[in-house]
């Protein structure tokens, strides 16, 4: 392990740009939320193409999770909740498609 002379990780230690690590790590977390829900996306757009056969909706919902991808990632306060709702319908378009 790195010493980073600092009490039990509990501070950085002079050499590490504290605003930036954090900066970082939140885009980070932000990345894999939205990647994690457009990624969800796609899955049921597969199973709507193949359990109801319905390929122009699944092709429409990966377009239109890529969208919502682009705004989430964006749009701050947005954030996962764009693809989410593409979830939804897609969910929906599974249930009752």
């Amino acid at each position: 392990m790195a010493d980073t002379k600092t009490v039990s990780g509990a501070l950085y230690s002079p050499a590490m740009d504290e605003k930036t690590h954090e900066q970082t790590y939140r885009g980070f977390v932000k990345f894999v939320e939205i990647g994690t829900v457009t990624v969800l996306c796609w899955v049921l757009a597969l199973a709507v193409g193949g359990v109801r056969e319905a390929w122009l909706t699944a092709i429409g919902g990966v377009l239109l999770s890529w969208v919502a991808a682009a705004i989430g990632a964006f749009v701050p306060s947005i954030g996962w909740k764009a693809p989410a709702v593409v979830l939804a319908l897609l969910a929906l378009a599974l249930v009752f498609g």
